[in-house]
């Protein structure tokens, strides 16, 4: 069973980002503040879901947070801010958007800068330990799997309905049969082999 809360203050919110390991797409974080009453048995890390059951909880989520906001950072500034920064950039932008100012932030992973003057803890796999991180983890996951659902219509020959622009085999070989696109990260190592990228 996952935990409601870290900290003793009420608002406390959970963060967490999806999209960090992918050559295409954003990085796209989201914050939860979940009420203190919460409480659901499927609710998990979200790599630990099906699609299904993801998109079924996304409503779930977002219908019984008491705010939660949700922010995507594409690949130009991924690019230019590394993606270590986009990361904690986009999850800063997704606390900025909720309508109570969290009196602590609990942030899954070991890497992260002070929003505001909120205090915070980083936490090693809290997306399988907070509810509010794992709900978080949801909905950075299925708004990031959207977008690329989306660009995929653009550009088929990728597959990114299906990989989400993460380095699959597939995808590689569609990389280096037709180049890259304005969606990919041009800082990341696109094929093993860089040299036969031609950018």
């Amino acid at each position: 069973m996952l935990l409601l809360n870290h900290s003793e203050f009420n608002l406390e919110c959970g963060t967490d980002e999806a999209g960090r390991g992918c050559l295409a797409g954003p990085v796209t974080a989201a914050a939860v503040i979940l009420p203190k009453n919460f409480k659901n048995t499927i609710l998990n890390d979200s790599k630990k879901l099906s699609e299904n059951k993801r998109d079924k909880l996304r409503p779930i989520v977002e219908e019984n947070a008491l705010t939660f906001g949700v922010s995507h950072i594409f690949q130009d500034d991924i690019d230019r801010i590394n993606i270590l920064n986009a990361s904690i950039l986009a999850m800063h932008k997704s606390i900025e958007q909720l309508s109570k100012t969290p009196e602590f932030i609990i942030v899954d992973g070991n890497r992260f800068k002070p929003f505001q003057n909120i205090p915070y803890e980083t936490i090693i796999k809290g997306d399988g330990k907070y509810l509010s991180i794992a709900a978080a983890s949801i909905l950075a996951k299925t708004y990031r799997d959207d977008y690329m659902n989306k660009i995929h219509e653009e550009f088929p020959m990728y597959n990114w309905k299906k990989n989400k622009g993460y380095p699959t085999v597939e995808h590689r070989e569609a990389i280096k049969k037709y180049g890259v696109t304005k969606y990919h990260r041009k800082s990341f190592k696109l094929l093993p082999d860089q040299l036969k990228l031609d950018l």
